[in-house]
């Protein structure tokens, strides 16, 4: 596989902004933890990754009381793979986004009557308790999400405001945060 640059740039912009946000910011020093936090953030550059799970017909799920249902139809790695995302997208759109989240929840729809809070942490709770042969992450590094759901939304949050303090446009990286 070609090596990616832009990849790789976007890929050290938010390993470094999420290293200095929970090891100098939090006081957390946890490498797989923030190795898996920063992955998180260059995989939801890509809008078909924040809505990657799709239903029975191929119809994108955008919303987190349908990927639960689909979760529940679903078994083994499969099953995982549908809880994690759920726990994913929970995690950076209380994160990252909390003013989308917010919206996304006035509008109305299903998840007006969720916690994502909640979901977040189960899901992700949920995804480490099933054993898979080959699926990454690690067990340990899920239930740490769940057990510190709520520290690492307040660490996404300080990596939004570091990005959003160097500048945004006068960064580097940012070109590529935006496309």
């Amino acid at each position: 596989m070609k090596p990616n640059p832009r990849q790789d740039t976007v890929r050290r912009f938010f390993a470094g902004l999420t290293e200095y946000a929970f090891g100098c910011r939090l006081g957390v020093v946890d490498p797989p933890l923030v190795d898996y936090l920063a992955e998180l953030l260059v995989r939801f550059i890509r809008n078909d990754d924040v809505f990657s799970v799709r239903g029975p017909t191929g119809k994108r799920l955008d919303q987190v009381a349908d990927m639960l249902l689909e979760a529940e139809a679903r078994q083994g790695e499969a099953r995982r793979k549908v809880h994690r995302h759920i726990g994913d997208f929970t995690l950076f759109w209380c994160g990252v986004y909390p003013e989308v989240f917010e919206r996304m929840r006035r509008l109305g729809r299903k998840d007006a009557l969720l916690d994502y809070q909640t979901q977040g942490k189960r899901a992700y709770y949920i995804a480490s308790t099933i054993a898979v042969e080959s699926e990454p992450p690690r067990p340990a590094v899920l239930q740490r999400l769940s057990d510190d759901f709520e520290m690492c939304v307040f660490g996404l949050g300080e990596v939004r405001r570091e990005w959003e303090r160097r500048g945004g446009d006068s960064d580097p990286a940012w070109p590529l945060l935006i496309n």
